[in-house]
């Protein structure tokens, strides 16, 4: 209705129904003289709502991924980008957190809100560590070392960090993310979510092409390493028979001693351990350098089998399991660990 027939009517009305005319005329030409404001509750566009949680997507995939990585790189000693993609993002955290805040918004209760993010959480959990394992014959994390979990994709630890997440979220961080988000002009809103979107894309596309393959690039290094397998065998026997012919005579001699055999020893014993703890050494320090050798080679055959997404998700992911050839991906793995600290 127009604002002249609005007052036409109000004419033609009782006096009641005439004021409350007037007040809608007024509230009508405050509203047009005034901008709106650029936020959700007033641009309730579909295109624009989605950018908005596309943002709010970004914003809490970072902020897992941060969380992850600093977990990780504490739990390992040494600094992990932790992340499914090549980008600093987490999009399991993201996409829990957006769900948590489009469903469980307008849940008041404390408690109710615990426990619906926990729950959802593990579902959103589990069926993602399904779908990854279906998809790339791999489990990607594991807390079968965890009480209370199930399968080992989720536990019950996780389920109250996630309920506990699930609170802050709803109702701390969001106000203020809405808060600032709704300042950005939405030619920047429009921008900047174009320019993430196409970025994650193709960020999506180069992991995934590198990863379908990581089942076959695992059975191409275990054949490469069991060519290495005499050799492993031959480091491993030699390692053995020299630490054991050289405990084998430190034993004995210590025997000698405690037998009061300084005599024959020339009542010099300490010289003569020290001649033993040389010998010793060097047995120890020639299977270092064996097993140095075999690890580089192991190293050498990772790096012809194994393209760089799938090396950098080994790296990742501590706990990465596969569904076959596991035993070779975890000989990789230790591998890598030795030569790491042996500063190679």
């Amino acid at each position: 209705m127009s604002i002249t027939v609005m007052s036409i009517a109000a004419s033609m009305a009782p006096a009641p129904f005439s004021m409350m005319t007037d007040v809608a005329v007024a509230t009508v030409l405050a509203d047009a003289a005034s901008p709106a404001p650029q936020s959700i509750s007033s641009a309730p566009s579909p295109l624009v709502i989605a950018e908005y949680l596309f943002l709010w997507f970004l914003f809490y995939s970072l902020c897992g991924w941060v969380y992850e990585s600093i977990l990780v790189s504490v739990q390992q000693r040494r600094p992990v980008n932790r992340g499914f993609l090549n980008g600093p993002l987490c999009p399991i955290y993201g996409t829990g957190a957006v769900l948590a805040v489009v469903l469980l918004g307008g849940i008041r209760n404390p408690v109710a809100l615990f426990l619906t993010a926990s729950v959802g959480a593990c579902i959103l959990e589990y069926l993602t560590s399904w779908a990854m394992e279906k998809l790339f014959h791999a489990r990607w994390w594991d807390y079968s070392h965890f009480r209370f979990n199930l399968n080992g994709r989720i536990c019950l630890l996780g389920a109250i960090v996630f309920g506990i997440g699930g609170i802050v979220i709803v109702d701390v961080v969001q106000p203020q993310v809405e808060r600032v988000t709704s300042l950005i002009p939405l030619a920047a809103i429009h921008w900047m979510c174009a320019v993430f979107l196409v970025l994650i894309v193709a960020d999506t596309v180069v992991t995934v092409v590198g990863i379908v393959g990581f089942e076959r690039s695992l059975e191409q290094f275990q054949a490469a390493v069991a060519r290495y397998g005499d050799a492993f065998g031959e480091v491993r026997e030699k390692v053995g028979d020299a630490l054991g012919d050289a405990t084998g005579r430190a034993a004995e001699l210590a025997a000698d001693v405690a037998a009061g055999a300084n005599e024959r020893l020339g009542g010099v014993p300490g010289r003569v351990g020290g001649k033993v703890g040389e010998r010793l050494g060097e047995s120890l320090q020639s299977g270092r350098e064996m097993s140095t050798e075999f690890m580089l080679r192991v190293r050498e055959a990772a790096g012809k089998a194994f393209n760089r997404q799938q090396r950098r998700m080994i790296a990742s992911f501590p706990r990465l399991k596969a569904t076959r050839n596991d035993e070779a991906l975890q000989q990789l793995r230790e591998a890598f660990e030795r030569l790491r600290r042996n500063g190679r």
